[in-house]
């Protein structure tokens, strides 16, 4: 029987592992931390359960193939619960838009903000369509190894004019400037900034209507378990705490894996769901391919990192939705600040998760768990003491959560703490503390990112956000399914 590696057990990790492992191939997964999930950790304290994130689960049939790959049933191991509205979007002058798949409903919606641009969104929705059938349909799980496939996919996306941002397309429809952000936001949850993430990008707008969000019972962390156990029924391992400590190859060939505590063991193909600079510097430096793709990589330009403050309070809070987003006086001025400029910008917009709306098991009885992000810019770009700023940034944000929402938070509060750049950094060897590795620009994607497959190692492969389609659940479950299919055909 052959035998793969699969490092990482993040959703990317996990979703190939289990491919292989219904395709009979003997799979052993090694997870560097006491638990899998990579960027899908989480915590316990004082009776809350806290998701690291993602929160957001969409298309829910590309995990629902995991199973019946075997004729199991995802229901049987996981309970997806419906999430409406998808987020509520809410601007400093008190504006509130919520945001769902209720045609009627979102329609209203629109008119209420902006009655002239309900045609707009009318042609924008066809846009968005037609993307989500090229961009995702067709070519979601599809090996971009070489030039060539670029050009075959090419003028599809040109007719859809890939070249231009997800704003400018965004406003080629929409005039309200509020409506502009609120169909133009979504590629922030994937770390691209959508002033110049590729309007291909505007196919999650499709995605999530025909889809809907959904959320895991118990914290997204419960998918991660049910895709442990799924993986373990068909007879694969998963080994935890004990990180790879090198990729052992024989000249052009991978041979096995190391791992810190000193167990080794030879496989016949090893694939990585780590961070693509952490996998080639690190594990693959003994071979001249590591060294030469680590110099590739760092010319790149990574995604920015997030703060995040996670928090349970007393208190049931009925009219915060699942997930809210609240705008900063600025748009465009921030994400610059963000994306191109690297300072810490005065201001901020917060994306607000508050599962026990939903799920109330996530937090003691009469108490709510929260998470409030922001994005930040990159370690490389921003290299600043966190230690020192951290507590600083949370109450900053804790102080607007509640000025908007929750007006005596500080007294409410029975537990805290804040996830920094540096944790990335180190929880997860990010390069410079990326939440979702390679930026999404049009010169970063599909065969201008890790390939599935490396170039110069023929059984080493690549899987997750730094491969195409990127970050994201459904991004990495179907760059997965990429990598499966030519693991698969290449080891017959």
């Amino acid at each position: 029987m052959k035998r793969a590696c699969v490092i990482g057990a993040g959703f990317g990790g996990l979703a190939l592992a289990i491919r292989l492992q219904s395709a009979g191939i003997q799979t052993t997964v090694i997870e560097a931390r006491d638990k899998p999930g990579g960027r899908a950790w989480y915590w316990e304290r004082d009776g809350f359960t806290f998701d690291a994130g993602p929160t957001v689960i969409t298309d829910p049939p590309c995990l629902e193939e995991l199973w019946n790959l075997s004729g199991h049933r995802m229901a049987d191991d996981v309970d997806l619960m419906p999430v409406s509205p998808f987020y509520r979007l809410n601007w400093p002058d008190g504006t509130v838009f919520d945001y769902s798949n209720d045609e009627a409903h979102l329609r209203a919606e629109i008119a209420r903000i902006s009655p002239g641009d309900v045609v707009g969104y009318e042609d924008f929705l066809r846009y968005s369509a037609g993307v989500f059938e090229e961009g995702y349909v067709k070519l979601g799980a599809v090996p971009f190894l070489d030039f060539s496939s670029m050009i075959k996919a090419a003028p599809a996306l040109a007719r859809y004019q890939a070249w231009r941002s997800v704003y400018s397309m965004v406003s080629s429809f929409v005039e309200s400037e509020k409506l502009r952000e609120a169909f133009s936001f979504h590629t922030l949850l994937v770390g691209g900034n959508p002033m110049n993430t590729s309007a291909i990008y505007a196919l999650i707008h499709k995605l999530e209507k025909d889809g809907g969000v959904w959320w895991a019972r118990g914290g997204t962390n419960r998918l991660i378990a049910g895709m442990v156990r799924h993986f373990e029924r068909l007879g694969g391992e998963v080994r935890l705490g004990d990180p790879v400590a090198r990729v052992e190859t024989l000249g052009s060939r991978v041979t096995g894996v190391l791992t810190r505590s000193g167990w080794h063991a030879p496989f016949d193909a090893v694939a990585s769901n780590a961070d693509l600079m952490h996998t080639y510097r690190d594990l693959l430096s003994d071979n001249p391919r590591g060294k030469r793709q680590a110099r590739s990589l760092a010319r790149k330009r990574f995604s920015p990192s997030l703060f995040v403050v996670h928090f349970g309070v007393e208190g049931t809070w009925p009219g915060i939705p699942h997930h809210m987003i609240l705008f900063g006086p600025r748009y465009k001025g921030l994400l610059d600040d963000i994306y191109q400029h690297g300072v810490l910008p005065q201001d901020f917009s917060i994306y607000l998760h508050h599962p026990t709306v939903t799920d109330p098991s996530m937090a003691p009885e009469g108490m709510s768990t929260f998470y409030a992000l922001v994005p930040v810019a990159n370690m490389g770009k921003l290299p600043v003491d966190w230690n020192e700023i951290g507590p600083v940034l949370e109450k900053r944000i804790l102080d607007e959560v509640g000025r908007r929402l929750i007006p005596d938070i500080h007294d409410r509060i029975r537990t805290k703490f804040h996830y920094a750049p540096t944790d990335f950094a180190t929880d997860l060897s990010a390069y410079q503390g990326s939440a979702f590795s390679l930026e999404p620009l049009l010169t970063q994607s599909a065969w201008f990112r890790a390939h599935n497959r490396d170039d110069a190692i023929p059984n080493f492969y690549l899987v997750g956000a730094g491969t195409h389609p990127g970050a994201g659940i459904p991004g990495v479950v179907g760059s997965a399914k990429a990598t499966a299919r030519l693991m698969l055909e290449d080891m017959k």
